[in-house]
């Protein structure tokens, strides 16, 4: 049984400065970079509120600037101008090594390829994070994850002696270890079966549902996406479409010029 986080709440729209409900703030995003002495805007303004306890999926062509928001939205990438916030904290106004801190104590990532060590087991994968920063591993918390995805019995394994969908089940669990603030999954069903894409979608959606998790996704499948609360449809580096998927909107999102 999972260990429940409260449900968030649904509030008016804040004000980019101090929004207690939200996971994740973005204001007025542009992300420029040099192609060959040519500049290339794969991010044209984008600002997007995503709630806590939201689950968000982000589609949309190749090029049309998804992995770059995610990237920009995770501290993993700098943004050219506008503001980034995760919770309380302006992340785009923080220097390295400090955004590195930030992203490791307060992000959870879950990619496609799975970034486990190879030589590690399961279990140390998973502590990896907690170990790093010197945080003692919250025991309960971790054996609830994995019993729940379960994987109790493969914490002694290497990712070579899992299939695709046990590694998977194992980088959500990791990530989900620091009990972050936000986790963002950029494809993580792109490289499994139909079987185990839709056990990591029913767990993706479960973590929401019972813990108050966030969860910001970038997929190119709209079953995938399906799974989510919201669909964000990007072009040209813009959200140019949002489709809640219940009656009541649990996230914003606005493209600008």
């Amino acid at each position: 049984m999972w260990l429940r986080r409260g449900a968030p709440a649904t509030t008016p729209e804040p004000s980019p400065e101090a929004e207690p409900h939200s996971a994740l703030l973005l204001n007025e995003v542009h992300r420029r970079y040099s192609d060959g002495g040519a500049t290339v805007t794969a991010l044209a303004g984008v600002s997007l509120r995503v709630p806590r306890g939201s689950f968000l999926a982000v589609m949309g062509p190749s090029g049309s600037g998804k992995s770059t928001l995610l990237n920009c939205a995770s501290g993993l990438d700098t943004v050219s101008s506008g503001s980034v916030r995760i919770g309380g904290t302006d992340t785009s106004a923080l220097k390295e090594p400090r955004r590195t801190l930030f992203r490791r104590d307060r992000v959870g990532f879950v990619f496609q390829s799975y970034n486990l060590v190879p030589t590690l087991t399961a279990e140390d994968n998973i502590t990896l994070p907690l170990r790093l920063a010197g945080r003692h591993p919250d025991r309960a918390w971790l054996r609830g994850l994995v019993e729940r995805v379960g994987i109790t019995d493969r914490l002694r394994h290497r990712p070579s002696e899992l299939s695709g969908g046990q590694q998977q089940r194992v980088a959500l669990v990791r990530a989900l270890a620091t009990h972050p603030e936000i986790v963002f999954a950029d494809e993580p069903t792109g490289a499994l079966d139909a079987q185990g894409a839709r056990r990591i979608l029913r767990l993706l959606a479960d973590v929401v549902r019972d813990l108050g998790q966030t969860v910001v996704m970038v997929t190119h499948d709209p079953d995938a996406a399906a799974h989510a609360h919201t669909t964000a449809s990007m072009t040209d580096g813009r959200i140019v479409d949002v489709h809640p998927a219940a009656a009541t909107r649990r996230f914003t999102a606005v493209g600008g010029e």
